[in-house]
């Protein structure tokens, strides 16, 4: 069973995904390879000149199983439910179980909503600064919280900031992920 299922493999999802698979956190990100980042050319993100958008998701892909996350390409989340103190996700392929939910699915809200969590006057799903939803366990990251604001950069803070408070979770304590050279 993972410890972390997330749903989407944009920017946030995948730095979600490459904080807790680095981590030693059993991690699958669901993909359905419909990111925006297809159709862009990045050249204000931090640390890049410049790449194209579908490269920079490669890239990000390689970075993530490089830590053995377990990536599922094309593989859609039909479904996600609370089972107890668990989730229960439901793809067109199976079903996982797993303690924590990220949803990084852009501006699409129907999951994570379909599973109870709030929502903004705007529509949006209403997080903390931790990108807690109102669902324990259930965090929401990227566009689906931020109206207009829809930068790669801004994204993939969001999903570490969620990977950094499951960690802390997990832990006991606040964790940190910061890496010093030997």
């Amino acid at each position: 069973m993972p410890t972390v299922a997330i749903i989407g493999g944009g920017p946030a999802g995948l730095s979600a995904g490459l904080f807790t698979a680095k981590n030693d956190l059993d991690t699958v990100v669901f993909d359905t390879d419909e990111t925006w980042m297809h159709k862009a050319h990045v050249y204000n993100y931090l640390g890049i000149e410049e790449v194209g958008g579908t490269e920079f998701v490669e890239q990000a892909r390689e970075q993530v199983e490089s830590f053995d996350a377990d990536l599922r390409v094309g593989e859609e989340v039909t479904g996600v439910e609370r089972d107890g103190e668990e989730f229960a996700v439901t793809t067109d392929d199976g079903e996982y179980d797993a303690q924590y939910v990220v949803f990084a699915t852009g501006t699409d809200t129907e999951l994570a909503e379909q599973l109870g969590c709030e929502t903004t006057e705007g529509g949006l799903i209403d997080v903390d600064l931790n990108m807690r939803t109102s669902v324990e366990n259930a965090y929401a990251v990227g566009s689906m919280i931020r109206d207009q604001k829809w930068e790669a950069v801004i994204s993939a803070g969001d999903g570490g900031a969620a990977a950094l408070q499951i960690m802390s979770e997990e832990a006991g304590e606040p964790v940190h992920d910061f890496d010093v050279p030997e």
